[in-house]
């Protein structure tokens, strides 16, 4: 059983270019040097394949010409389709950045914000995103870090959780409660905050992978200068919304064609394989009719995204339609391979830095695989919104309208 091509429209030129640039410069054995990498030799590989797809014009194709992008969403469609389909590496470090912090400053920040920050983006600042906080994990209005204005600076005082390269970043996407009287979604503010802040205080978190790509960040009077306000003073959550839709456009796009080129291509050679009695996995008629519905659901994932990015004018709840269908089948194909791998998946412990959630370490993926439905949105939250912005339904008391 193989995997169908999924055609899409785009320059046959451009996809040849793309392609001839993926054979002459993707690392062969990036996954061999990345098993076992510090952090270190993760943050150098990292930050020198994004110089490369900088340099050759395909870092940031979802950006403004303006701003080194340009690219038609057929162009897009192809450059990810090919570096999924030759296994480039993943920008985990940068992901953030170029996506969460770049959507933000093109639709909300300042022309001063914009001239500083997108430039430096491209030579290399990291950012994080600081919305989560004990507490107030998927429900970002229940946040309780505190911004008060003192003359040009706000002082914020708190706590942020689960915030994804926060050891590495120079730069943090900030909410905060600027109104405590007001309503919960009418009291917060956002902010840029520079990490080398005095007052910050950046803790790693442990993962169950053994990784530690969160972190805690604790805010002791931490001064923001006012010009580092995006948006107006008690409009954060706006603002804020457009930073998660920025995870669910054209990320989307990338994810879905790493899903489908190595998720799922990985999990039909495995099951090819002998296992331990000899016997092929394929062989057996549960098996393909599983692979089969794996990859029924896999192909619409991809023309869903790729209508959602080519619409203009997307529905209020399309945004989070295609979260949720990424994020529970990403649980189910890796729990698949996790259990079809049988011993051998649980007992490899170790996988390459700088490849996300498709790595072939399949219990590991599948660990992993749980995160992505909870930040950004739990599956609960999204069927909410599903529900209620999507289908009409009545909102429920401490609904998400």
């Amino acid at each position: 059983m193989a995997a169908t091509t999924f055609t899409t429209t785009g320059d046959a030129e451009f996809r040849d270019t793309v392609r001839a640039w993926c054979r002459d410069h993707v690392p062969r054995d990036w996954r061999q040097a990345q098993t076992g990498a510090s952090d270190a030799e993760f943050v150098e590989f990292q930050q020198s394949w994004f110089r490369q797809l900088r340099e050759a014009g395909f870092a940031v194709p979802h950006w403004p010409a303006e701003w080194g992008g340009g690219m038609s969403v057929a162009e897009q469609v192809a450059l990810y389709q090919e570096l999924a389909a030759h296994d480039a590496p993943r920008l985990v470090l940068p992901f953030v950045s170029i996506h969460h912090a770049a959507s933000t400053l093109l639709g909300a920040g300042t022309d001063e914000q914009r001239r500083r920050h997108l430039p430096a983006i491209l030579d290399g600042e990291i950012w994080c995103q600081g919305f989560s906080e004990p507490g107030a994990g998927s429900d970002m209005a229940a946040i309780r870090t505190a911004a008060r204005r003192d003359g040009d600076a706000y002082v914020v005082n708190g706590q942020k959780l689960w915030a994804s390269g926060a050891v590495h970043a120079d730069w943090c996407l900030l909410l905060a409660r600027t109104d405590p009287d007001a309503a919960k979604r009418h009291g917060i503010s956002y902010f840029l905050l520079d990490m080398r802040t005095p007052g910050v205080d950046v803790r790693p978190i442990r993962q169950a992978t053994s990784e530690s790509h969160f972190a805690e960040i604790f805010l002791d009077d931490v001064r923001i200068p006012a010009a580092n306000l995006v948006g107006p003073e008690n409009d954060g959550w706006r603002v804020a919304q457009q930073t998660l839709g920025a995870e669910r456009g054209m990320t989307m796009l990338e994810l879905a064609e790493r899903l489908h080129h190595g998720g799922f291509r990985w999990l039909v050679d495995l099951c090819a394989q002998p296992g331990p009695n000899g016997a092929r996995p394929l062989d057996d008629s549960r098996v393909t009719d599983r692979l089969a519905q794996l990859e029924t659901e896999l192909t619409g994932l991809r023309l869903l995204v790729a209508d959602f990015v080519a619409d203009d004018h997307p529905g209020a709840a399309d945004a989070s339609v295609v979260k949720l269908y990424y994020s529970e089948l990403l649980q189910r194909l890796m729990d698949f391979g996790t259990e079809i791998g049988g011993l051998a998946a649980q007992t490899r412990l170790r996988k390459p830095l700088s490849s996300g959630w498709e790595s072939a370490c399949w219990a590991l993926d599948f660990v992993g695989s749980w995160e992505w439905t909870i930040p950004g949105g739990s599956s609960e939250i999204q069927r909410t919104i599903i529900g209620e912005r999507g289908l009409g339904l009545p909102r429920e008391p401490g609904g998400t309208r």
